[in-house]
């Protein structure tokens, strides 16, 4: 079963938490990550570690033209990175998370994103303390009596 792990963004103070903006990131490989590494680099926003991929690829041409390596080791070689890429994606996101300053708050194991949002949110609901509100009291419900009917007839049985 997969495993997520639930991070927030910073809070501003005196600012509750915005569940809106609680992101999932899921444990394991990432097919997408392995399969188009810049693009899904781009897409999930990871610009230092594209930046780090964009440089890396040239240092690597640059090394296969130093040892006159043949194709095949540097079909292997890039394949070998994409693999890394796919099965890290998860770990890249979590770590730049952490760097813009997003805690973890929680891991939830799920068989997809929405069963872990589910399961996340009733045990997030449950632990979060109720802020007590006084009640509100309008001068309609001040002067309604719990006898009262509301609709077209003010008492049942009554003159219309």
């Amino acid at each position: 079963m997969p495993t997520y792990t639930v991070h927030a963004p910073p809070q501003r103070e005196g600012s509750a938490a915005d569940p809106q903006r609680f992101v999932f990131v899921r444990d394991g490989f990432q097919f997408w990550a392995f399969l188009i590494t810049p693009i899904w680099l781009l897409y999930r926003r990871l610009w230092l570690v594209f930046i780090l991929y964009v440089v890396l690829i040239p240092a690597l041409e640059g090394a296969y033209y130093l040892f006159n390596l043949p194709q095949s080791a540097r079909f292997l070689i890039e394949l070998l990175l994409s693999v890394l890429i796919g099965v890290e994606a998860g770990s890249l996101r979590r770590w730049t998370y952490a760097r813009r300053r997003w805690s973890t708050i929680a891991v939830v194991s799920a068989r997809n994103l929405e069963e872990a949002e589910r399961r996340f949110f009733s045990r997030w609901v449950e632990e979060t303390p109720v802020v007590a509100r006084p009640p509100v009291v309008t001068p309609f419900a001040a002067s309604r009596t719990s006898s009262d009917v509301i609709g077209l007839f003010p008492e049942p049985g009554g003159r219309a």
